[in-house]
């Protein structure tokens, strides 16, 4: 298929349409040290077109966006005949529109919350209410489901109706609990005109996750049985009673972490051709890297396998961009991005298309498409793209927003996958992000949180905002990150603060023999088990940080331990859990250990990483008489999405002035 660009103007009337301004880009300067050639309010942006999408006939469009710094997000609903202006503005208040999507050519599923408490109660609990609603374009009317549930499967011959589940209500995005990875799900049948539901299915702990096909049987099942193992079962449509098949895995057993705490592995897709063919996403037969596999549920057998790489998991498929085909057309797996093997060639070919055409293109993708296939909203996401959104119609290819259309892209720095070796001998893989001007640059080594996650960068913000205030940013792969095998993850089990800190170490330490980094301008910043490993570097004895920052830190491992009510799970688990502090370094006790500054930022409301880390790990730091700032962002919970302007508009800021002028003898 072959694209041909818009004019300028009609981008340019796509950017209007959604509310954005047209203002020339912010251009980058020579500035002080330490000091962003963007503006922080810039920076400090909640994402102003969070999504687009378009109906099943490609007649209408949704757009999820921000209209100012302090604003809630809204819908718009455009017809695509007409961007001229929006056929419908919606929002929900006293609550907020955090998701939509069509579901029909005149339906509209998704969720909304609304802050309601002051304060966090417990582990994982929340200071906002959520709920569910549907929107019926052609009657202007919502109708609302008072919880909030996931959409499962849409029913191919029930377009009204879709199958739900009790959803986890913030995408955090930071991989599997292994307390709550197999919580039992009860799923429903929502009738999206009337708002009513009928139960389908009711979740048991043997049964407790469950994938359903396109007509709404359930097909396969995964939970923990009462002899304490995890075990798999599958349908045959028409089936009362499921079938149990594959390996069963012992709780008690560690060789089995990697499949409880990563969360990729079991079934991808069914067939859409045969009900009895599915795919499933495996690490067999001694293999250190999953593979994508057949699997027959006639028999209950693996057959051929489809793909596997040789670095990197393969850790999720892709479908046909046309809805209802349904057919495989990618694996994906981890690599200087997220890496697709096709076995589409056409979807292929139309990847390679879009590519081509789309300004800086890094990670492309289809993100919807009409029933016709004429029509579709593609996304790019990438280092010199912060996320933008792009109509294909009657063959021209339209840019309809961007996630921050104020940042310059020309001006956005370079990212380059890396792979070092440890000082035991383990390949690590990073990412680096490349500032403007000559080395070598300070650095900065900012660990992602989890750890039990993948990270692949695409955009990553503050990775730019502190490339943008002259700082090589190295993200650093270490054990434990999800993606590169089982070897690489089981390498970290007891080795929080040890050799999981090493690979940080590892990476700083081959930057500077490359000549690319000045040794003696190094920190350390991160967030949630990033903040963890910031902590924990402040007590190296081999110290090679000026100082470090530490956001939404956990500080008390050994107190969150006790308080999820540790000792009590299956063995493996709790074995696990206790070498994340217990066993393992525990920040709060090693203060009299710290050799260098502090900086340490917490969210006051932080559901998952609870508000006493900050308060106690801050008593016991100043008891010890040592040099550190400490920041409390009023009313911000943990993740991303949860961050409000006012909160990234005050912690960038503190940021790099403390890079500046208090990390380490001058400034970093």
């Amino acid at each position: 298929m072959t694209f041909l660009k818009a004019s300028a103007a009609a981008v340019l009337v796509g950017a209007t349409v959604l509310g954005i301004s047209a203002a020339a880009p912010i251009e980058s300067q020579a500035q002080a040290k330490g000091v962003s050639s963007v503006p922080i309010d810039v920076w400090a942006l909640r994402d102003v077109v969070n999504a687009v999408d378009l109906s099943p006939d490609g007649k209408h469009l949704l757009v999820h966006k921000v209209e100012s710094r302090e604003g809630e997000y809204i819908l718009e609903v455009y017809k695509t005949d007409d961007l001229s202006k929006p056929l419908r503005r919606l929002n929900a208040d006293p609550m907020e529109i955090i998701g939509a999507r069509w579901i029909t050519d005149n339906l509209i599923y998704g969720n909304a919350w609304q802050q309601v408490r002051e304060n966090v109660r417990g582990p994982e609990d929340d200071t906002r209410n959520y709920l569910s609603y549907s929107y019926n374009l052609e009657k202007n009317k919502f109708t609302t489901i008072r919880e909030s549930f996931s959409v499962v499967s849409e029913l191919t011959d029930e377009p009204d109706k879709v199958i739900i589940a009790a959803d986890n209500p913030v995408q955090s995005g930071v991989g599997v609990d292994p307390f709550k990875a197999f919580r039992p799900r009860n799923y429903y049948k929502l009738d999206l005109v009337k708002g009513t539901k009928s139960l389908v299915l009711r979740g048991t702990s043997k049964y407790a996750q469950v994938n359903f096909d396109d007509d709404g049987n359930p097909r396969f099942a995964v939970g923990f049985d009462t002899d304490n193992t995890l075990k798999t079962y599958y349908r045959k449509p028409g089936d009362g009673s499921w079938t149990q098949f594959g390996e069963v895995y012992d709780q008690d057993d560690h060789e089995n972490l990697h499949r409880f705490l990563t969360g990729f592995q079991g079934l991808a897709h069914i067939s859409p051709d045969n009900p009895n063919l599915g795919y499933m996403i495996e690490t067999r037969e001694g293999d250190d890297k999953s593979a994508l596999w057949e699997f027959d549920f006639e028999t209950g057998q693996y057959g051929k396998k489809l793909f596997q790489d040789t670095d990197g998991d393969v850790m999720s498929v892709g479908l046909h961009s046309i809805p209802g085909r349904d057919t495989l057309s990618f694996a994906q797996y981890p690599g200087a991005k997220w890496e697709r093997h096709f076995f589409d060639k056409d979807e292929e070919a139309l990847y390679q298309a879009l590519e081509k055409q789309i300004p800086y293109a890094h990670q492309i993708s289809i993100s919807s498409r009409s029933m016709d296939g004429k029509r579709m909203i593609v996304t790019n996401r990438g280092p010199h793209d912060p996320g933008s959104f792009w109509l294909v119609k009657d063959g021209k290819l339209a840019k309809l927003g961007s996630r921050n259309p104020l940042l310059n892209q020309e001006n956005l720095a370079d990212v380059e996958y890396i792979r070092y070796t440890s000082r035991d001998g383990m390949t690590i893989p990073g990412y680096i992000t490349i500032p403007k001007g000559e080395g070598p640059f300070p650095l900065v080594v900012m660990p992602h949180g989890g750890p039990h996650v993948s990270e692949v960068i695409g955009y990553d913000e503050w990775g730019q905002l502190l490339a943008s205030a002259g700082y090589m940013v190295l993200q650093p792969g270490y054990r434990m990150t999800v993606g590169w095998g089982k070897k690489h993850f089981d390498a970290a089990y007891g080795e929080h603060g040890g050799k999981m800190q090493d690979d940080k170490d590892d990476g700083a330490l081959y930057l500077v023999e490359q000549g690319l980094v000045d040794p003696d301008r190094i920190a350390m910043f991160g967030w949630s088990y990033g903040g963890y490993a910031a902590l924990v570097s402040l007590s190296r004895e081999d110290q090679i940080y000026q100082c470090a920052i530490a956001g939404a830190a956990v500080a008390d491992a050994a107190k969150t331990y006790r308080q999820r009510g540790g000792g009590q799970g299956p063995k493996a688990i709790d074995d696990w859990a206790k070498r994340r502090g217990t066993i393992g370094i525990n920040p709060i006790d090693e203060v009299a250990k710290v050799n260098i500054p502090l900086l340490m930022v917490h969210g006051e409301d932080d559901a998952r990483v609870l508000y006493y880390h900050y308060k106690d790990y801050k008593k016991a730091f100043e008891k010890a008489g040592k040099t550190g700032q400490f920041v409390t962002l009023d009313d911000a919970d943990h993740f991303y999405v949860t961050l409000m302007y006012s909160h990234q508009q005050q912690f960038y800021t503190k940021m790099l002035d403390y890079l500046a002028n208090d990390c380490g003898p001058g400034g970093l």
